[in-house]
């Protein structure tokens, strides 16, 4: 996805910015009375910069930020000018000035964060882009479709792979899923989480494929998702994780018995697969929870470290009416887990269940606060028994098992 670089030697976006949004940076950082000097070097650097003369106006700048470092407006413009020219160090730089100006300037902060990604700064880049639309930022379709690719890249990177299905499913959901997302999305579904994508052979290839088909699926248009999935299940069923992201496609579908059998040829083709017994468990609670308890046992055996897999037990233990068995492996998650109110519903039932009514009331008001504290993610009761989500979230762990 090229960097908001479509109209030219700078993106429009970049001037939109500059004027806009350097405009609101003026009216809220506090300034000396500019001297005679700087007014003049501030309005060539301005004139250079609408003629299109950049260089030119980028040494203006520098020129009337050296008489006046605290010109915000004019360290983003500067920034906006280096960014678009490929100059990640210098308008990374410049991004922070702006920030340490005005540490509420959302658009900035995703500005410094792109600088940051393409500067290989991961960390730094996540932390900022992800930051940013909490405090505000430009109201432009095509720096919101950059941050979403550039988001979803990082969180693939981190291991993320829940979040980064999400975001980059946004991209597909509105019609911007160009090639490099697509590619992204497929290494996503695969659980892929090396630097840089496949770039020839079968791997490019059933990357792609599997790319389209979970794009679509996010677009809930699934005959379709299908006709990328099964040429793959037929040339390539062998792949690394194949049969995980092809069931997650069929969940996704409404096919909850298709995906287990993609599931459970994922545990033939890797003995040792956590998630692929996750999946599993989680797709037949509230189906055929006790056929999902032998799978959510072996994870707990394979992977007793692990919380989220403990909780999924618990879940199908109760759902099965095995309270006593239930309750350990709830406590288990609650110590990993002590702010999340599944969790606290499930062991107010099991409590309640096994004779414990003062600890099952001590769960619900701790649900019921939890709840409340978790509004402003869309918690709600409704959801709060539900162990996909969950499960999903916290399988990125078990991703090395």
């Amino acid at each position: 996805m090229r960097p908001l670089k479509q109209f030219g030697t700078i993106s429009a976006l970049a001037l939109f910015i500059a004027a806009a949004v350097g405009a609101n940076v003026a009216q809220t950082t506090p300034r000396p009375s500019p001297a005679p000097e700087f007014k003049t070097l501030a309005a060539r650097a301005a004139s250079a910069r609408d003629a299109g003369h950049l260089d030119e106006a980028a040494a203006l700048y520098r020129k009337a930020l050296g008489a006046n470092p605290r010109w915000a407006e004019g360290w983003w413009t500067l920034g906006a000018i280096d960014y678009d020219a490929d100059r990640y160090p210098q308008a990374a730089a410049e991004f922070q000035k702006v920030l340490a100006l005005d540490p509420q300037h959302g658009t900035a902060r995703a500005m410094l964060g792109l600088c940051q990604f393409r500067l290989g700064q991961d960390s730094e880049a996540l932390k900022n882009i992800e930051s940013a639309p909490a405090i505000g930022i430009a109201d432009d379709e095509q720096l919101r479709r950059v941050m979403l690719y550039d988001e979803g890249v990082l969180l693939r990177r981190a291991g993320r792979f829940e979040a980064a299905r999400s975001v980059l499913g946004s991209l597909c959901q509105s019609g911007a899923a160009d090639h490099d997302a697509v590619m992204a999305l497929g290494m996503v579904a695969l659980w892929m989480a090396d630097p840089q994508p496949p770039t020839d052979g079968q791997a490019a290839q059933v990357t792609m494929q599997v790319g389209r088909g979970a794009c679509l699926a996010a677009r809930k248009d699934f005959d379709a998702g299908r006709r990328e999935f099964e040429p793959v299940a037929a040339v390539a069923p062998h792949f690394p994780k194949f049969h995980l992201a092809y069931g997650r496609f069929l969940e996704d579908a409404g096919d909850s018995a298709g995906a287990i059998r993609q599931y459970k040829l994922e545990i033939e083709e890797d003995p040792g697969s956590v998630v692929a017994r996750f999946s599993i468990g989680a797709a037949e609670y509230k189906v055929d929870s006790a056929a999902g308890v032998p799978y959510a046992e072996e994870a707990v055996r394979l992977a007793p470290e692990l919380p989220y897999a403990h909780y999924l037990l618990g879940l199908l233990l109760l759902d099965t009416g095995e309270f006593s068995r239930a309750v350990p492996e709830l406590e288990i998650a609650r110590k990993a887990f002590p702010t999340e109110a599944r969790v606290e519903l499930a062991l107010g039932s099991a409590y309640a269940h096994v004779g414990r009514p003062e600890d099952a009331a001590r769960a619900r008001v701790e649900f019921q606060k939890l709840t409340q504290a978790q509004k402003a993610g869309n918690a709600s009761e409704g959801e709060a028994g539900t162990p996909q989500s969950a499960i999903r979230d916290g399988m990125q762990s078990a991703e090395k098992h």
